[in-house]
């Protein structure tokens, strides 16, 4: 617990944590990786060049210190966070060094303003906030292990099928390589996968949304290529090949107790994790209402489009609206195509039902705007849930949360 003095003073470095926090996160990472280089093998390089990495962190700080005195109340966020730190294999000796240079990072870009007052309280609070990170970490990485066909760390997986599912989209079909059981995970999940690209010095970790349903033998990878990993797993990983993946982590995940109509809404290959919400819900064979939204550049681009075609010709409960920014000629053919061009949230409004639960996943952009659409169609915020891939975005603020 923290004195009632350290609490002041970190309340009193709100102001300028949220004018300054992108710079000090920003000087961070520059020290960080400067002192250790090998920790450039967790952290997802894009992130960092886009400058997304240092304005989650950035924001993460800057809530830290806002509910420095009710720490509970952002216990959702920090196992949001957690749940990908699990994924990624952070480990609690890595906490001292991102501790040491946050606090050298605050003196460099605070100055003389960055008092020893200041420092040794913001000392005191990253270590109380570390030591939840890491009793929440501790308890997943026991889960992970502890479960039927669990496994700690990385674990060896070999490429049993490959699948062009559209002119950017593969999917990879990943069995153990051992044989032994494989660990179940909940619709909306994803795993790690550690590459080792040849001719790279670094190790590169990315995360991908598990895209078929809860109760096969394999888990389906589907992956768009864009950026030197997905380039990697599309060129040069054959079948037949190992990868390495994490147990199944994240908490984007299906409902399968509500009876509400489901509404599932993506763009590109952000239909992954949604794809394995409908596919294990019509597995449980529900009488419940499903509505599957989906925008891409149009059919030659889209993943899965057959499949959720036929699923939806073979099935009175299930609804597939596709919307085409440039539609071929074959697409005009296609029953399910509805709109042209971008979705809207006004043309959501006049296709979907109200009282559902909303599951959301695709760029930033699409996202806000639907998110912000089911704000003004009145949807309460606990009946929206959405993923990002890579640190999030807070959608109805236009700001960076933690993650």
């Amino acid at each position: 617990m923290l004195d009632p003095k350290t609490i002041q003073t970190i309340k009193s470095t709100v102001p300028v944590l949220k004018e300054y926090g992108t710079a000090i996160t920003s000087r961070f990472y520059e020290l960080l990786f400067t002192n250790h280089p090998e920790l450039l093998n967790v952290f997802n390089h894009a992130n960092q060049h886009k400058g997304r990495q240092q304005g989650a962190l950035a924001n993460a700080v800057y809530a830290a210190a806002v509910h420095i005195d009710r720490l509970e109340e952002i216990l959702p966020a920090v196992k949001q966070i957690a749940h990908k730190h699990r994924s990624l294999g952070v480990q609690p000796e890595q906490y001292p060094i991102v501790g040491e240079y946050l606090l050298k990072a605050i003196k460099d870009v605070l100055g003389d303003a960055a008092t020893d007052d200041i420092l040794d309280a913001w000392a005191k609070a990253y270590q109380v906030i570390a030591d939840v990170f890491i009793q929440v970490e501790a308890d997943m990485y026991q889960e992970a292990e502890n479960q039927v066909g669990g496994w700690k760390d990385f674990r060896e997986f070999k490429l049993v099928k490959k699948e062009t599912e559209s002119k950017v989209i593969t999917s990879f079909y990943l069995k153990p390589a051992d044989g032994n059981a494989l660990a179940p995970f909940l619709p909306g999940q994803y795993v790690s996968v550690k590459t080792e690209i040849p001719g790279d010095p670094h190790t590169h970790i990315r995360q991908y949304s598990l895209s078929d349903s809860t109760n096969q033998d394999y888990y389906r990878l589907s992956v768009k290529k864009e950026g030197r990993v997905s380039k990697y797993l599309h060129d040069q990983v054959k079948e037949g090949d190992s990868l390495f993946l994490s147990a199944p982590a994240g908490d984007f995940t299906l409902d399968t107790k509500s009876q509400k109509p489901l509404v599932l809404i993506g763009a590109g290959v952000g239909l992954t994790p949604l794809v394995s919400m409908l596919e294990t819900t019509l597995i449980d064979k529900t009488d419940r209402e499903i509505h599957f939204v989906h925008a891409a550049i149009n059919g030659e681009f889209q993943a899965m489009g057959r499949r959720l075609s036929g699923l939806a010709d073979g099935n009175e409960t299930l609804k597939v609206y596709f919307c085409y920014e440039e539609p071929t000629e074959q697409d005009y053919q296609n029953p399910h195509f509805v709109k042209e061009g971008y979705i809207d949230s006004a043309w959501l409004q006049s296709v979907l039902p109200t009282d559902a639960d909303f599951y959301i996943c695709g760029p930033e952009g699409f996202m806000k705007m639907a998110v912000q659409g089911l704000h003004q169609m009145n949807i309460p915020s606990e009946n929206i849930h959405f993923e990002f891939f890579g640190p999030a975005i807070d959608l109805s603020k236009e700001t960076v949360t933690a993650q």
